[in-house]
């Protein structure tokens, strides 16, 4: 019996410095298909305006290189930045996927933004649902998801090749883990998702969705790999058990304020990255929930 090779993927990074999101093409080695992870649209909240600074860079590259895009994929339904992946489906093709428990964070923040009935909350915004253990293919490249909740219900780990896109669920060694107190997250069920990551070969390569620079580091980074995060990471490395984590993130969570986007973030990327109907003057609106989270 043969064991088929791993093929691995290219994978180059595209940093928002606004919202500190890295975004990602993920390439078969083998072929021009890839997939589209993380992808932002830019957003100035004081005016009320998108751009698609951020994501026409990602588009040129895919242009550029002649590229397939054949997944655009959400690691979570993101708190700090709005997700470009309608505008780049537009542009380029491709199916948006996310983790079937989408449909609970739908439910929790359509209630908090009084979203209405015509708001769906059955993830049917997205073209494919994920579920734990699911695969799927991008060209040659042969993939699977596992669900990594507890930063949200709803956050899911993205293994392609020698790759794994962790979303927020890790951050690199010296910064350490997501945070567990928006609605639906928990602390305890995030010390379990993180552990499943840690059991991947050492070998593989993990790409955060973030970096903030921690102190002492000059330069943002956002790959490391499963044994450096099991030697390093600040929160929750090789010894740390889930009681001693669940205090630090717990203590920690206490002292943040609410990411400077999160309101109209999850309105937009819990539609898929779609913006409100407009409204019967033609103008679409974000609601601003007044002490609801």
């Amino acid at each position: 019996m043969t064991t088929k090779a791993v093929v691995n993927p290219e994978v180059k990074a595209f940093f928002d410095e606004a919202t500190n999101t890295v975004s990602y093409i993920v390439k078969d080695p083998g072929s021009t298909a890839c997939a589209i992870i993380d992808s932002v649209l830019d957003f100035d909240p004081a005016a009320g305006r998108t751009t698609m600074v951020s994501a026409d860079a990602i588009i040129a590259d895919v242009e550029s290189r002649k590229l397939q895009v054949e997944w655009i994929v959400e690691t979570h339904v993101h708190a700090d930045h709005l997700s470009a992946a309608p505008y780049i489906q537009e542009k380029l093709g491709g199916k948006i996927g996310i983790c079937d428990k989408i449909t609970i964070v739908q439910d929790v923040f359509g209630k908090i933004f009084n979203a209405g009935t015509e708001f769906q909350r059955d993830g049917s915004q997205f073209d494919r649902l994920f579920s734990d253990g699911d695969t799927f293919t991008i060209g040659g490249l042969d993939a699977y998801v596992i669900s990594t909740p507890g930063h949200t219900p709803a956050c899911m780990t993205w293994i392609i090749g020698d790759a794994a896109f962790v979303g927020d669920t890790l951050f690199m060694p010296d910064f350490g883990t997501a945070r567990c107190d928006f609605p639906g997250g928990d602390a305890s069920i995030l010390y379990h998702s993180i552990q499943k990551i840690l059991t991947l070969p050492p070998q593989t390569r993990l790409f955060v969705c973030h970096d903030y620079k921690a102190p002492g580091r000059d330069e943002f980074a956002w790959e490391t790999t499963v044994a450096e995060e099991r030697k390093s990471n600040v929160h929750v490395h090789e010894g740390i058990d889930e009681a001693t984590f669940v205090k630090t993130r717990e203590t920690r969570d206490a002292t943040l304020g609410m990411p400077r986007l999160i309101l109209p973030s999850i309105q937009v990327n819990m539609r898929a990255g779609e913006l409100p109907e407009p409204e019967d003057n033609g103008t679409r609106y974000l609601k601003l929930p007044i002490n609801a989270v």
